[in-house]
C-alpha cells in the first residue's frame, strides 16, 4: 500500500479527520479528537504511525522488518510501518482498522462512532 491509499483509508473511517498539530510535515488522523494514525508525507519511503496493542506490537516487530517501534511516539503502544512495498496491503489495512478500533474503544460511549 502506498501513502495516498493509506491516507484515503484513514479518511474512510467514520468521523476521521486530518490535521497538522505538529506542523506541516506531519499529517495526523483523529477520531473524536484522539489520534489513531500519523504520516510524514515527505519521508521516503513513506512511513505511518499506528496505535497497537502492546503484545501485538512486539509480535509484529519480530515478524516484519518494516514494522518498527513508533517513531516519536510511546513505543509500547505505537508502531511505525515503513510503506516500502514489503507489507501486504491486507495487513496494513488490518493494522489501520486495529488502531482506529483501539481509539474508538477508549472513547466514552457518547463519543463512539
Amino acid at each position: 500500500m502506498d501513502l495516498p491509499k493509506a491516507i484515503d483509508y484513514f479518511l474512510s473511517k467514520p468521523g476521521a479527520e486530518e490535521s497538522t498539530p505538529f506542523g506541516p510535515d506531519v499529517l495526523v488522523y483523529k477520531v473524536s479528537g484522539k489520534m489513531f494514525a500519523a504520516a510524514a508525507p515527505d519521508d521516503f519511503p513513506a512511513r505511518i504511525n499506528l496505535k497497537c496493542d502492546p503484545e501485538k506490537a512486539l509480535d509484529l516487530r519480530d515478524e516484519y522488518e518494516s514494522i518498527l517501534p513508533g517513531y516519536h511516539m510511546n513505543k509500547r503502544h505505537w508502531n511505525t510501518l515503513i510503506l516500502d512495498g514489503s507489507l501486504p496491503t491486507k495487513l496494513v489495512k488490518e493494522l489501520i482498522d486495529h488502531s482506529y478500533e483501539l481509539v474508538i474503544a477508549s472513547l466514552p460511549k457518547s463519543k463512539r462512532m
